[in-house]
């Protein structure tokens, strides 16, 4: 009981990191953000997403791979690969339909990036209780 909770923490830790590294008022900054990660280098952009990298070392050190925890890492792969697509098409192509402009001008709520510290860890210890 005391490793889910070990384990629990540490993607808790990952998840604040992501997203103080990740804040700003509106989506366009939030990819603004992350563009300048991509920029240098993609793998550098991989770096400052921490919660995957724990959840593959959870996977690893407990074996357990059950449906919860398949779409637990689900979840975290689809939010990456999004993100990189989004930031493809506005800072690479540059081309930006007028609703997802509109979108990315959208004020973020101070809560919106603690979301994934309210939604990750519960799910991680579900999955391994």
């Amino acid at each position: 009981m005391e490793n889910v909770l070990l384990f629990t923490f540490m993607l808790v830790v990952a998840e604040l990191f992501e997203a103080y590294t990740q804040r700003a008022e509106t989506l366009f900054g939030i990819l603004s953000n992350l563009y300048h990660y991509y920029r240098k280098s993609i793998f550098l952009f991989f770096l400052v997403q921490p919660g995957f990298y724990v959840l593959l070392f959870i996977v690893l050190i407990t074996g357990v791979l059950n449906a919860s925890m398949i779409f637990l890492l689900a979840l975290k792969i689809f939010d990456m690969f999004y993100k990189i697509e989004l930031i493809k098409k506005v800072f690479v192509e540059k081309e930006v339909s007028a609703e997802v402009g509109q979108m990315l001008e959208w004020k973020m709520p101070p809560y919106f990036f603690l979301m994934g510290v309210g939604m990750y860890p519960p799910l991680l210890y579900y999955a391994l209780t």
